[in-house]
């Protein structure tokens, strides 16, 4: 019998986008890449800081802080494309290493 030793399953890409959602560069310590969040998180606040000191008076909150809500949603996007990678990753990786120890031949190309 062959033994199947598989790397565990990464974190669920939905998961990781609901997290850098509710709460920045969260997702991005899901992931296990905290000094990336922390990065995005660093800028975001300086874009944001930046943003507000040179935004009209009358200009709206996301107006004043739009240098920070950039880099926000930035960072969402990062996120939830970087655990959609390595899910993907995982799921083919797995899905060949289950085909091997079946015993089907695959030519992948």
């Amino acid at each position: 019998m062959i033994s199947q030793t598989t790397s565990p399953a990464p974190p669920n890409p939905y998961f990781v986008l609901g997290a850098a959602i509710v709460l920045p560069a969260s997702g991005h310590v899901v992931l296990g890449v905290p000094v990336r969040g922390l990065r995005f998180l660093f800028f975001m606040v300086i874009l944001a800081w930046v943003t507000a000191k040179i935004a009209p008076p009358d200009a709206s909150f996301i107006g004043h802080h739009a240098g920070g809500v950039l880099i926000y949603a930035l960072s969402i996007l990062d996120a939830y494309r970087i655990a959609r990678i390595r899910y993907a990753k995982w799921v083919h990786s797995t899905r060949q290493h289950i085909d091997n120890a079946s015993g089907d031949v695959r030519a992948d190309m």
